[in-house]
């Protein structure tokens, strides 16, 4: 069987596991990351690096990969069956700020790799299949909108550069054992169109948006509606929201997503609002019990964590999920959409 048969092998088997249960995503790595309290000698390791690279996350997976795999590990054992990368920034747009864009591919491999370790060990020992979903984050560059109040038309990237970068890691994914790749966080649509692009036809790919306010919307003014239409012809495998806010501020949001979206619908809130301070007070059985009420009404097929989260809160999750119904997924509606910053419906 070949790596892309694999894939497609893979995503089947995800197919029919979320026909029969809510499947549980992993929860956050950068609050493991700083819960671990390194010094920037730690990030750097014996690497020659001339930035500081203290923040720099995606770098572990080079010079700290025993920490990587513990967070992992922690989340598998949680109960956690959707595994994804430490790869967030693992782009060479990203990586420039740090001087280790050179280091793209390696830093990718080793974190499919890392992750790709811990969910075949799980596998063995209970014979429940993990996925590894490799993540690819929104980079600090925005397709949609200028950096500069007085130059609305300039952009620092291009369309067809940053399909590329996404092309270099998503390639390194999948070359350290990723099944799926993971879009997520997306703020711009256009980037997230971008790294659709790079990753068709080479794997299963997950799409999950951000909302950068309570109405709903992303940075780039698109609903939940309109981006489902923007990027539902690439026939994602699961469709979705991260990040944004707590699990009861998405709610709404998440209601209408799954009521138009033709295919899996996958969701990982923050542990709540963070404080004054930028941390996360909500508890596990807090963000558990939100959770709870988006399996009343049907919404998800799976569920994970976000910022905030850790193993107690995947835990928690997957506790409460267990031998609920998943979600029916609706069929495709015989009509034409498209989309602006809001969905265009055309009569059959």
């Amino acid at each position: 069987m070949s790596a892309r048969q694999s894939r497609e092998a893979a995503a089947a088997a995800f197919r029919a596991a979320a026909a029969t249960r809510i499947l549980v995503k992993d929860g956050a790595f950068g609050t493991a990351i700083q819960g671990a309290g390194l010094t920037e000698a730690c990030y750097r390791g014996d690497l020659a690096l001339n930035h500081d690279q203290k923040g720099n996350n995606d770098l572990l997976n080079l010079t700290q990969p025993k920490l990587v795999r513990a967070i992992a590990q922690g989340y598998a054992d949680a109960g956690a069956e959707v595994l994804g990368t430490n790869s967030f920034n693992a782009n060479r747009i990203s990586q420039t700020d740090y001087g280790a864009e050179s280091l793209v591919r390696d830093i990718n491999v080793a974190a499919a790799r890392i992750v790709r370790g811990v969910a075949d060990e799980a596998a063995d020992k209970d014979g429940r299949q993990r996925f590894v979903a490799g993540a690819l984050g929104p980079t600090n560059k925005t397709l949609s909108l200028s950096p500069d109040v007085n130059d609305p038309a300039y952009r620092e990237v291009d369309f067809d550069h940053v399909r590329e970068v996404y092309r270099e890691q998503v390639e390194a994914l999948l070359e350290g054992g990723a099944d799926f790749i993971l879009i997520e966080t997306v703020f711009d649509t256009l980037n997230a169109k971008a790294a659709i692009h790079a990753a068709l036809g080479l794997a299963p790919i997950m799409i999950s948006m951000t909302l950068t306010d309570l109405s709903g919307r992303n940075l780039s003014g698109h609903t939940v509606e309109a981006f489902w239409a923007s990027v539902r012809h690439a026939r994602p495998l699961t469709i979705g929201l991260n990040c944004s806010f707590g699990a009861a501020q998405l709610r709404p949001h998440l209601a209408a997503l799954s009521r138009m979206a033709d295919t899996l619908v996958m969701a990982y809130p923050n542990a709540g609002l963070p404080n004054e301070l930028g941390a996360y007070d909500e508890a596990a059985e807090e963000t558990a019990g939100q959770v709870a009420e988006w399996l009343k009404d049907g919404l998800v097929n799976v569920v994970g964590g976000c910022c905030g989260t850790t193993p107690a809160h995947i835990a928690a999750i997957a506790n409460t999920v267990s031998g609920g119904a998943p979600r029916n997924v609706p069929q495709a509606p015989g009509r034409t959409m498209l989309a602006g910053l809001e969905p265009m419906v055309l009569a059959a």
